[in-house]
């Protein structure tokens, strides 16, 4: 059975409090706080872009593992701020780790669940035998116009997976989508930030494919949301996915651990993602995890992973320790590092 091998998360050191970004703009910082459910984000350096994310994050899942770089055969990153247009993160992310030339690279784009796409097409490879390991994930410094709503929780960072069936310490015992055309977030070519449906992106968009994709799979595998010890879903703010949790009978204690946009904001492809490697930083043997991303335009990825005894061998530098680890800087800084102030 395929699953996950290794992870390696990667999280700027830099954030932005919701106080500065409201003082820019006159908002009401407490109430912006109480509406999103955040109360900062993490913000990339001016050097830093979804390649470098990725490399760092890959890295560190390659040290975990143990594996050779000549044991990868495809690299697969997801985002929606790749770097080039015509040109792949992927050869970036496998010539700086190490990899040899007779791998496989593809990027992957489907809004905010990129990754958890890269990271199924990774385990089909795995289970066909046509790579041995597969590095699959998500990376992306979020786009945001100044004064737009997004702007309070678009950040940066990002998780990367080494997916294979020897060495596994979580399997993925089953994996599905639900998918419809939903345009409730989009960018058009050439456009420098995103738009978006507001409130429309709740109801038919978000809620709908979360709900649906995890009651499929949890038909599928025969379980109810008191048989998993941990769940994760895609965290574009801190209330959407508490919301979703309790409408699908998951409590608290069940996804607090995944919750990371409280304390970074939304990262995006990165942000589901990041969740599960801060569930697996502190998973127990025999632990069973849900995963469910979201992606605008729009689908829903979900995920049922059983934690192996491998798991302790893994588990090296955590998210919350990255979490912790921080410098605050002032808003035109933030400007500067995002790309919106030459």
């Amino acid at each position: 059975m395929a699953g996950i091998v290794a992870w390696g998360s990667y999280i700027p050191r830099y954030r932005i409090k919701v106080e500065d970004i409201a003082a820019a703009h006159g908002g009401d910082a407490e109430q912006i706080k109480l509406g999103l459910g955040i109360t900062e984000k993490s913000v990339p350096g001016i050097d830093e872009d979804t390649a470098t994310i990725a490399v760092e994050a890959a890295r560190r899942a390659l040290k975990s593992s143990k594996l050779s770089p000549k044991e990868i055969g495809a690299v697969y990153i997801g985002s929606e701020s790749h770097p080039y247009a015509v040109k792949p993160t992927g050869t970036i992310v496998g010539t700086a780790i190490g990899l040899s030339n007779d791998y496989t690279t593809a990027d992957f784009e489907f809004a905010c669940k990129a990754g958890t796409a890269a990271m199924q097409v990774a385990a089909a490879w795995a289970r066909s035998g046509m790579a041995d390991y597969v590095i699959a994930g998500g990376a992306d410094t979020a786009q945001a116009a100044p004064g737009d709503p997004l702007e309070y929780t678009a950040a940066a960072g990002g998780a990367v997976f080494i997916i294979g069936e020897e060495n596994v310490v979580a399997e993925i015992n089953q994996t599905l989508s639900f998918t419809s055309d939903t345009p409730d977030f989009w960018r058009r070519k050439e456009q420098k930030y995103p738009g978006h449906g507001g409130a429309f992106t709740g109801e038919p968009a978000y809620y709908r494919h979360i709900t649906e994709a995890t009651k499929m799979l949890m038909k599928d595998v025969g379980t109810k949301p008191e048989d998993y010890d941990y769940a994760v879903f895609h965290q574009p703010n801190g209330k959407f996915p508490a919301r979703v949790a309790k409408l699908l009978g998951f409590t608290e204690e069940q996804i607090a651990p995944g919750m990371v946009v409280r304390k970074i904001g939304n990262t995006y492809s990165g942000s589901s993602l990041l969740g599960l490697a801060a569930v697996l930083d502190i998973a127990k043997p025999g632990q069973r995890i849900l995963l469910t991303s979201y992606g605008s335009g729009a689908g829903s990825d979900s995920f049922d992973l059983i934690v192996t005894g491998r798991i302790a061998d893994r588990q090296t530098k955590s998210v919350e320790s990255q979490i912790n680890d921080k410098v605050y800087i002032s808003y035109p800084k933030y400007l500067k590092n995002t790309g919106k102030l030459a």
